[in-house]
């Protein structure tokens, strides 16, 4: 699978990348290298966690999280 990310140079030093497909999909690291290694469990995460629609009514703001 291929997915475009965005990588940016940090302020503090160091990387931060975000993945447009999949909002709130972003990770940083140290060096190019790390920065990698933990896109790639960022995006494995975001991946398998499934988000269950509220139910009607209510103004909670709570998501169920299944794995």
């Amino acid at each position: 699978m291929k997915i475009k990310i965005v990588v940016h140079e940090a302020e503090e030093g160091g990387y931060w990348a975000e993945v447009p497909a999949i909002p709130g999909c972003a990770t940083q690291g140290e060096t190019m290298d790390e920065l990698m290694r933990n896109l790639r469990e960022a995006v494995e995460g975001c991946l398998s966690i499934e988000v269950a629609p509220p139910a009607p009514g209510g103004n909670e703001q709570m998501l169920e999280l299944t794995t």
